[in-house]
């Protein structure tokens, strides 16, 4: 059985992230096994920053499983950009819930997706980082600034997949994370960018004893640009400045001959502006994890344990029509939450072409929403509300992979989980006269609880040397987050209650596709189907003004909204990933392209029977991305990347349209001797308008326009 590559490297070389990038030798390495080999890889490995030139590297985690060759896995094209998220937004069918990345985006919208499976903030693909999730403990969103300062080695983006060995929230897809072991280094990096746009960052890494320490660091700041459509600018719209800084380490080390430690601590913050008053937001995080490896012995494991802590803070302003003015409306003044989380998973020996895994997992989520609203003046507001709660899940899974022959491997599993939701409240009382402390609402909800049965299984088959057939089957699930059950918000004049009833997501889907890969040339291809049962939307219910449950009041201007269970989503498509090595004609040229047609259809009755047979909100019918790169082993060297996304629709009505968009980005680098390293980039070279957002008076929010970077970067070893 041929068994491709299929972790690809971020890139954040080509990014001012700190991670070792030019100047080091490539090799030819199976980075499923990482161990090396003679023989040509399926990928271009000069792409990985730091090659791994022995089988006991320390800070990996098991052999990736047998089974996982069954699922349509993809690769992530060179970004242009020095953002990890902007480098996974070049995969075909991946997306965040609004267009606009990390410097201009609230954060409380930058959940991702796959397959069409959105219309909700909250991720329905599940981001792990060293095998930790990494979805925020309360909304269910991504602080992806907070990945800025990390060194990644690489990452494997598995569409569809279902709930498996990596537990509850993979019903789109999984997103893996895979930090670098940079062995002795210390690497400087700065750009200077449009708009007075800084981005720094800092890489020390030291071999102590048979240990690795890394220590790593960035900061980002920027003046912003005004992201109101030019035409609709009133004089309260101002250019919306972000800073942001993280810090990481990461220490592995081996316990004994064959157990390893690994332990990673990494904090960030992330201030940010929505580009007028009060629209200002603030987000902090810290995270610890432990993990123990044993993958040398017979009986092989892994241990992992994990803490998050979180806390957010938002301001919401109501501007008028004619964009002269601006009042404070609504503000999330403090919002903490915590994640907590273990996970096991042992492989016993069962036979030399039979894989078995056997593990389980938990994880507990805690959040409270404090907010105030019905301002009187901008500083003066008449209530206040206390919303949150708690979840939890655990569960275990057992899962078997067979190579039946040369040509055939088959796998299968189960998991069962079970979950919780529990000190569910809400809270209002009065601030000011007449009656100041007077509690208008005090709501308590009860415990729920349940259980799920999921399952997945597949084939791979390699017909020829150059063709391999697959095919899988697949339930997964996703329980609402703390955001979602308990937690209003606000759009501009639209308002959107919380809803304590909701039930959990849950998904089947398959999917059959095709590898061929000649040596020179590969292209996958593959078509899908899902079905999203009970999925989270925000759901039209009444047209302002007036008095709503939940949210309060909502101007003329504004709609009236809740989440609800939608009866499913139903998506189905296809994807094509192409790659041709050309450097038989040129040295080091790579090309990439790659597609995704999605057609999705919500199916909706009751109080949401308004939408059914509309498509999900934010999601588009076509994506396509492609890149051209050649980069020499030092750094110097040209890449040029296209990423075209279709229309789609603002709100779950689809009234509003968001046109399509086609964004070019750009590299160039000269490595004037092996320490120090020239490079300019370009973000969005024709300046196209990325439209992100439209309210419902048609006021059109875009996405970064063109910025131009120029940096250094030196390498001391």
């Amino acid at each position: 059985m041929k068994k491709s590559v299929l972790v690809y490297p971020l890139l954040a070389s080509v990014a001012f992230v700190g991670v070792p990038a030019w100047g080091q030798e490539s090799y030819p390495c199976d980075i499923r096994y990482e161990t090396c080999s003679a023989q040509r890889p399926t990928e271009d490995l000069s792409l990985i920053p730091s090659a791994i030139t022995a089988i006991d590297v320390i800070g990996n985690t098991l052999e990736d499983p047998l089974g996982n060759w069954v699922y349509a896995q993809s690769q992530v094209p060179t970004p242009e950009s020095d953002r990890v998220e902007n480098a996974l937004r070049s995969v075909p069918g991946l997306q965040q819930f609004r267009r606009s990345d990390g410097r201009s985006a609230n954060p409380t919208s930058q959940g991702i997706t796959l397959r069409g499976l959105g219309g909700n903030a909250s991720s329905r693909a599940l981001l792990l980082l060293d095998g930790v999730p990494q979805a925020d403990p309360f909304g269910g969103w991504v602080a992806w600034p907070g990945y800025d300062a990390l060194p990644i080695r690489s990452a494997r983006i598995r569409r569809g997949g279902g709930s498996g060995a990596d537990g509850q929230g993979a019903i789109a897809g999984t997103v893996e994370l895979f930090s670098d072991n940079v062995g002795d280094l210390i690497e400087l990096g700065a750009a200077y960018g449009s708009r007075n746009s800084v981005d720094a960052d800092l890489l020390f890494g030291r071999e102590l004893g048979q240990g690795q320490l890394t220590i790593s660091a960035n900061y980002a700041r920027g003046d912003g640009f005004i992201p109101i459509a030019e035409g609709q600018r009133g004089s309260v719209d101002r250019p919306a400045e972000y800073e942001q800084a993280g810090l990481a380490v990461r220490f592995v080390a081996p316990l004994s001959n064959n157990v390893e430690l690994q332990s990673n601590v990494r904090a960030f913050t992330d201030d940010r502006e929505r580009g007028f008053a009060f629209s200002e937001n603030h987000n902090d995080g810290a995270d610890a994890s432990i993990r123990l490896v044993d993958r040398n012995s017979d009986w092989q494991w892994s241990a992992l344990a994990y803490v998050q802590i979180r806390n957010f803070d938002v301001s919401f302003g109501g501007v008028a029509a004619d964009r002269n003015s601006v009042n404070r409306v609504f503000e999330q003044f403090n919002v903490p939450s915590t994640g907590l989380g273990a996970r096991f998973e042992v492989r016993p020996p069962v036979g030399e072409d039979v894989e078995l895994r056997i593990g389980g997992d938990w994880r507990r989520t805690e959040g409270t929403t404090n907010e105030n609203f019905f301002f009187l003046d901008n500083d003066t507001p008449r209530r206040q509300r206390r919303a949150g709660g708690s979840t939890a899940t655990f569960g275990g899974f057992v899962e078997a992979s067979v190579q039946a022959s040369d040509a055939l491997v088959l796998t299968g599993g189960g998991r069962l989980d079970f979950w919780s939701i529990d000190n569910g409240f809400r809270k209002e009382i009065e601030l000011i006269n007449p009656f100041p402390g007077s509690v208008r609402t005090d709501a308590q909800f009860a415990k729920r609880n349940g259980s799920e049965f999921t399952g997945r299984g597949g084939f791979a088959f390699d017909a020829s040397d150059q063709i391999t057939l697959r095919g899988a089957a697949y339930l997964g699930w996703r329980l609402p987050t703390l955001n979602e059950l308990f937690r209003p918000f606000r759009v501009g004049p639209d308002a959107t209650a919380a809803n304590e009833l909701l039930e959990p997501e849950r998904v089947k889907g398959a999917e059959l596709g095709l590898d061929w890969d000649s040596g020179y040339v590969s292209i996958g291809l593959t078509a899908f189907y899902n079905e999203l049962d009970n999925a989270v939307a925000n759901v039209t219910l009444d047209s302002g003004p007036g008095l709503f449950p939940g949210v309060g009041f909502v101007s003329g201007a504004g709609v009236f909204r809740q989440r609800q269970n939608l009866d499913n989503i139903r998506s189905k498509g296809i994807e094509i990933d192409t790659e041709f090595d050309l450097s038989e004609l040129v040295e080091d040229l790579l090309i990439r392209a790659a597609y995704s047609y999605v057609d999705a259809e919500v199916n909706a009755s009751g109080a949401a029977a308004g939408v059914n047979g509309f498509r999900p909100a934010q999601i588009p019918k076509h994506n396509a991305s492609a890149s051209v790169r050649w980069e020499q082993s030092n750094g110097t060297g040209a890449a040029l990347s296209l990423r075209y996304i279709g229309g789609q629709f603002e709100d779950d009505q689809n009234s509003r349209s968001l046109k399509d968009a086609l964004t070019i980005d750009g590299r160039l680098g000269f490595a004037v001797n092996e320490r120090l390293l020239v490079e300019g980039r370009i973000e969005n070279l024709f300046n196209a308008r990325i439209e992100t957002a439209i309210s419902s008076n048609g006021i059109i929010e875009r996405a970064f326009p063109r910025t131009f970077w120029i940096g250094l970067r030196t390498k001391i070893e």
